[in-house]
């Protein structure tokens, strides 16, 4: 798990993370395919979790992940992405 700080401050981290759940995020969508909404990715583990808002995904991240990094991707537009700690 990044710090903090290493999220905000280093691109090399952020661009890291991003990859790491890109991969996670590639070997996955077949499952997503016809969903809707948000994936809330742990790259570190490769566990997931699907809603349909930002809320719900960040919930079920929560849950099992207080407090982490986890990468956000809209799952329609897995290009709107990015890196939240789950609140």
């Amino acid at each position: 798990m990044s710090s903090v700080m290493d999220m905000y401050r280093d691109k090399a981290t952020r661009e890291a993370f991003a990859a790491r759940a890109k991969e996670v995020y590639e070997k996955i969508k077949g499952e997503l395919k016809g969903k809707e909404g948000l994936v809330a990715i742990e790259p570190e583990s490769g566990d997931y979790f699907v809603g349909e808002t930002l809320g719900q995904a960040n919930e079920a991240a929560f849950a099992k992940y207080p407090d982490y990094w986890v990468y956000f991707m809209r799952i329609e537009d897995p290009e709107a992405a990015m890196p939240l700690k789950t609140w």
